[in-house]
């Protein structure tokens, strides 16, 4: 499985950075095709910043795979780039994720469903997680944070598209909605972090 899934981020991501727009119907299935999120056009603003909320831990510890905290979670990939506002890669840039459980619980004690890891030579991060369960007066979302080395810490928040609640949710922001698409590996949820 671990052979099959670097396999399909490598697919998913190897593409050019800039996306690329392909006639017809092989536009839905190419890879390269995959348009940013939000598709990033040369000295556009970077991504919005959003409210920490009350259940960030720091010193998560170093890791891509999530998922095994939540064995009954539903299985997603989060993906993407980060990149600088010319939209160029920026390697070792730190990224870091934090989200509910598939009930909606945040562990505060330890480090479930928490993690960080640096972009690597061409700007890529992933995690292997699950889908975030629902908890009062919010939609589903991750919590992020993502810092280019020397930079400043962007925190922000990333959601699913056509979530009912997304409308109640004030802090809903269509700007930070990721790009899902099926595969055989399962979901990829994918957004690109563009960062001053």
């Amino acid at each position: 499985m671990l052979s099959t899934r670097r396999r399909f981020l490598t697919t998913i991501l190897a593409g050019p950075v800039l996306p690329t727009v392909l006639p017809g119907p092989a536009a839905a299935q190419s890879p390269s095709a995959l348009s940013l999120t939000p598709e990033c056009h040369d000295g556009d603003a970077p991504t919005i910043a959003e409210t920490e909320g009350p259940y960030f831990k720091p010193n998560t510890p170093l890791r891509h795979d999530l998922a095994a905290d939540s064995p009954r979670g539903e299985r997603v990939t989060l993906a993407g780039f980060v990149l600088d506002r010319h939209c160029q890669p920026i390697p070792g840039a730190l990224v870091e994720l934090w989200q509910a459980d598939e009930t909606g619980e945040y562990d505060n004690r330890g480090y479930r469903l928490r993690g960080h890891q640096l972009s690597d030579e061409a700007g890529r991060w992933w995690f292997a997680t699950i889908v975030p369960g629902l908890y009062p007066g919010r939609t589903r979302h991750y919590h992020v944070k993502v810092q280019r080395p020397g930079g400043h810490v962007l925190t922000t928040q990333l959601y699913f598209p056509g979530e009912p609640r997304n409308m109640r949710d004030e802090l809903f922001d269509q700007r930070l909605v990721l790009n899902i698409r099926g595969t055989a590996d399962g979901r990829l949820c994918r957004y690109d972090l563009v960062v001053a």
